[in-house]
Formats: structure tokens, C-alpha cells, sequence
């Protein structure tokens, strides 16, 4: 049985699926990522902090849209552990 991660928030912010609007995004739906990936951006006034997998798995849902307002805690991105 496989068990799926949440990928959270580590704080309140504008969360970013790419680096820049020219870039592609830092992970798709379907994409297998290892612990340590970064899988999207926060940013807080011009501060960018990466968030990463804290597994290796296939990402199965990118739950918020590029340039969503979240909250600490809120749920990023669901990675299926492999």
C-alpha cells in the first residue's frame, strides 16, 4: 500500500510554481521527485523561500494555482511515496 505526503506551507505567502514567468514549472502532475526536490516558492516581501519534497514519490496533485495567497500549514502539493 502506498502512502501519501502533503507537501505544506512553511509559512504564510504567494506561493510560485516556477522560478520566473519564462521558466517551466519546478514539478507537474505525474513527475516522480526525490526528497529534497524543490516543488514550488514562497514568497514573503521579495524573500523567495523554496519548499521541497520530504519524500521520493510521484507527485499525484498540485493543490493550489500559481500565485495563490496560502497560509502556513496549507497544503501545497501530495506526493505518493514510491
Amino acid at each position: 500500500m502506498s502512502t501519501v505526503h502533503d507537501v505544506t506551507s512553511p509559512l504564510p505567502g504567494t506561493f510560485y510554481h516556477r522560478e520566473s514567468p519564462a521558466s517551466p514549472p519546478f514539478v507537474t502532475v505525474g513527475a516522480t521527485v526525490a526528497a529534497g526536490d524543490t516543488v514550488g516558492l514562497i514568497e514573503v516581501m521579495k524573500m523567495f523561500t523554496p519548499v521541497t519534497a520530504e519524500v521520493a514519490g510521484v507527485v499525484t496533485e498540485i493543490v493550489v494555482e500559481d500565485e495563490d495567497a496560502v497560509d502556513a500549514g496549507d497544503v501545497l502539493v501530495r506526493i505518493e511515496e514510491l
